[in-house]
């Protein structure tokens, strides 16, 4: 494999090469370095942290304080995928300025090499914005979490003729606003196919089919390791939540049973030393 770091400019190659991008999200050091072991392209140290990682309902009370936490620990696993921060609820909706000091932060101080935001055609500007201040930006198009109340829930999106129109807008809008790439999340397969070939930029798909550029999926989901929903769109390739129960179950009993600690993991002590503490003790 070759061990050089991926570059927005291989991210962009790969669509015209037709090969298959392979993104995954990360949220700490451990999976960082699994993510750059597996061989992927991307990682995004995603705001669904906030749901997988810290037992929240949602996205939206993620903040740019979280988000710089967790990027510094996947950076410090991952040395060749490129790295995406994701841009957390009201972190760049208030005005380009704001968006772009932020943006800004998750880059200087958790050290991510882009990021990521969600919205089409209204946030456009913003996006534009923040390119032009030197920072790369991969868009977020389809279903939005940070927004889903807004959309009806987590729901696919797109489903009539008018409401797909407005998501191919969008995808071309954060084209011309400057996105090397794009995320296209819930949506109907065909749909992915057609806002795959409306721009020239990869589109990511999350639920969108397999007529897209690359998948992404939540790590957690995929591996099994959350478990209060797993979206239609999830291919479980593991189910690892399970076995860690099982491992703590065994060492909750072993230790009730007092046959853990074993003679193999515990320290000695010279027997002299010992003897020497006891009467020092004893005195």
């Amino acid at each position: 494999m070759n061990q050089s770091q991926i570059t927005i400019q291989a991210i962009k190659q790969a669509k015209k090469d037709q090969r298959k991008l392979v993104m995954i999200t990360a949220y700490d050091y451990p999976f960082g370095l699994m993510a750059d072991e597996a061989g992927v392209d991307i990682v995004l140290v995603g705001d669904s942290l906030g749901m997988v990682v810290m037992g929240l309902d949602g996205t939206v009370k993620v903040t740019m304080e979280h988000m710089i936490h967790h990027i510094k620990a996947v950076v410090r696993g991952c040395k060749r995928p490129l790295v995406v921060g994701d841009m957390p609820f009201m972190s760049y909706n208030t005005s380009v300025r704001d968006a772009i000091i932020n943006a800004g932060r998750l880059m200087k101080e958790g050290g991510c090499d882009v990021v990521k935001l969600e919205g089409g055609t209204d946030f456009a500007p913003i996006v534009a914005g923040i390119v032009k201040a030197g920072i790369p930006v991969q868009g977020h198009v389809g279903l939005t979490p940070q927004t889903a109340s807004a959309l009806g829930g987590f729901k696919m999106q797109g489903k009539d003729a008018q409401a797909a129109k407005r998501i191919v807008d969008d995808a071309r809008a954060l084209e011309d606003a400057g996105v090397f790439s794009m995320i296209l999340e819930a949506v109907p397969a065909p749909l992915g196919k057609i806002v795959s070939e409306a721009v020239s930029v990869p589109v990511i798909g999350i639920g969108a089919g397999s007529d897209v550029d690359g998948q992404v999926l939540v790590t957690h989901d995929m591996i099994g390791l959350f478990d209060k929903f797993t979206p239609k769109f999830v291919k479980q390739y593991t189910q690892i939540r399970p076995t860690i129960i099982d491992a703590m179950k065994a060492y909750k009993e072993e230790v009730v049973k007092k046959s853990f600690p074993a003679p193999e993991h515990s320290f000695s002590m010279p027997e002299q030393a010992l003897e020497e503490l006891k009467k020092m003790i004893q005195d």
